[in-house]
């Protein structure tokens, strides 16, 4: 498989994953939910990598640990976004982690096209218009925007630093992130206390959407280990907003102000720029 089907494989894992955990979270909860699904990720690597029996390619695979920093930042902003605002504008704006990668594949030596930096351009605008909700002839930002903008920052320090280790060795990557990724969970749930006690339906559940997500780590990291350059597998995995929004919509029946709408549209299209 090309590293370019690698990585939009990996962006329909994590449309999935996204619309599915902060769904849940909304009435389960963030930490406890977050908890159980990296618990499920871990799970499901380590047993996959029990079976392959192979220890990792070099220590290059330690740049997941932070890749896990800077994903789990993104990832408990982006639930939380979700829990307070709407799937389909948090998501889109979460995206924007497209323009970060793309970003270090300029200073790394990478030629963006202009088709490229147009797309930088509309994705940025369509931030803008996906920001402002109308109520009552106000314009106010809308909820959950400046947690989808912290995700952004997240994801888009999450991309460079798993394409790295993905070079090295993906299986092992994978792992050491979501094992440093329950680690994190796991030190915030101590230090704050937090229940994590769910029933076994809902750990079921949780863990599932785990390994969905780790399913887009590891089809995301095998992407680099094809040989794929970060400023363009990092941005075909950035769509999976587009999976997330039409799950939003067709299951949620949500809907958005106009101009949130072209804001979404234009937002979306700046990812497909990017990654051409």
């Amino acid at each position: 498989m090309t590293p370019l089907l690698l990585a939009l494989g990996a962006s329909l894992a994590w449309g999935v994953a996204d619309f599915a955990g902060p769904l849940f979270s909304r009435t389960l909860g963030t930490l406890p939910v977050l908890f159980w699904a990296e618990a499920g990720g871990v799970a499901g690597l380590g047993i996959a990598l029990a079976i392959r029996g192979d220890g990792p390619a070099g220590w290059g695979v330690a740049y997941a640990v932070l890749a896990a920093i800077g994903g789990m930042l993104g990832l408990w902003a982006y639930y939380n976004g979700m829990a307070s605002g709407t799937m389909s504008v948090v998501a889109p704006i979460a995206g924007v982690s497209a323009v970060i990668p793309v970003i270090v594949g300029i200073v790394s030596g990478d030629s963006p096209s202009t088709g490229q930096l147009a797309g930088i351009a509309c994705a940025l605008g369509g931030v803008g218009l996906a920001s402002i909700e109308h109520q009552e002839g106000r314009r106010k930002l809308a909820a959950g925007v400046g947690l989808a903008l912290a995700a952004a920052a997240g994801f888009g320090f999450y991309f460079p630093w798993m394409h790295a280790a993905g070079e090295v060795d993906f299986w092992w990557a994978s792992l050491v992130f979501r094992t440093t990724a329950l680690v994190l969970v796991a030190g915030i749930v101590a230090q704050q206390r937090t229940p994590i006690r769910m029933s076994a339906r809902n750990v079921t559940i949780a863990a599932v959407v785990g390994l969905g997500d780790t399913l887009g780590n590891v089809l995301y990291a095998a992407a680099a280990g094809k040989g794929g350059l970060v400023s363009l597998t990092s941005v075909l995995a950035s769509l999976y907003p587009v999976v997330t929004v039409l799950l939003a919509a067709s299951v949620l029946k949500e809907r958005v102000a106009r101009t949130q709408r072209a804001g979404i549209a234009l937002t979306l299209a700046g990812v497909v720029l990017i990654s051409l």
